[in-house]
């Protein structure tokens, strides 16, 4: 069974790399097998990521894109193409947080380019070798919001959403060709992008009464989805959006 999950000799992207859950994906995946590429807005080839991939014996590449620049994504998107990856993990991403009959213009566009957008553009270039040669791996990062309304998140639950549906159409299309299109529903996770809702003791308690397994998910938690879903074991698994919340969705 232990071969289903080896990832040795893959190569795989892995965006928003450089802290939170994607570190941890990038890391779990090197732990599998998988040489990394990992990028973020700020990537260094010395970035803790990266020397906690080597130390695991595989290699790391740091890429530098912010992804609210259309022409800096398609540009790593041409040069990722051409290296033709196995796995792709779209995990980039921002929030941007006032109600939404406050929330700026200029804040919608960046999230809905960061989050939306830009995986397509990446996406679509990176799977062209993956079709031609008929296999792939493609997993985005979902969240509880592409089930949910949220509150104060108009872009981000916009964006999340349209991840739901992007996997799920990506999938239609390309299962047939070995491509396995999925993605991963953290929950509650301690990241960056939950700190003020951590922060608030009513919010968060609010949060905690109602994850069955009574904590905040750790990066960590999202490990063993993501190698699962890049491995062999789900080469059947096709359009799936995982859920990793403590229980959150079924409660």
């Amino acid at each position: 069974m232990s071969g289903l999950f080896d990832l040795t000799g893959r190569l795989a992207v892995v965006t928003g790399a450089r802290r939170g859950i994607g570190r941890a994906m990038a890391e779990a995946l090197a732990a599998a097998g998988a040489d990394i590429i990992g990028v973020s807005t700020s990537a260094r080839a010395g970035d803790e990521v990266g020397e906690s991939v080597r130390a695991l014996g595989r290699s790391f590449e740091a890429r530098a894109v912010d992804f609210a620049d259309r022409d800096a994504a398609l540009a790593l998107a041409g040069e990722l193409a051409g290296r033709a990856p196995d796995i792709l993990v779209n995990n980039a991403g921002t929030i941007e947080r006032a109600p939404a009959a406050e929330h700026p213009l200029q804040w919608w566009d960046r999230v809905l380019e960061v989050d939306l957008s830009s995986q397509f553009v990446l996406t679509q270039a990176v799977a062209r070798p993956m079709l031609a040669r008929g296999s792939g791996k493609i997993v985005f990062t979902a969240s509880m919001l592409s089930f949910q309304g949220g509150i104060n998140v108009p872009g981000y639950t916009a964006a999340k959403s349209g991840i739901a549906g992007l996997t799920r159409a990506l999938a239609n299309e390309w299962a047939l060709h070995g491509v396995n299109v999925n993605a991963i529903a953290p929950g509650y996770i301690a990241t960056d992008n939950t700190a003020a809702l951590r922060a608030d003791p009513d919010r968060s308690r609010s949060i905690l009464d109602r994850i069955p397994a009574g904590r905040w998910g750790r990066s960590d938690d999202l490990a063993g989805a993501t190698v699962f879903l890049c491995s062999s074991a789900a080469d059947y698994v096709s359009g799936a959006i995982i859920p990793v919340d403590g229980g959150w969705l079924g409660r």
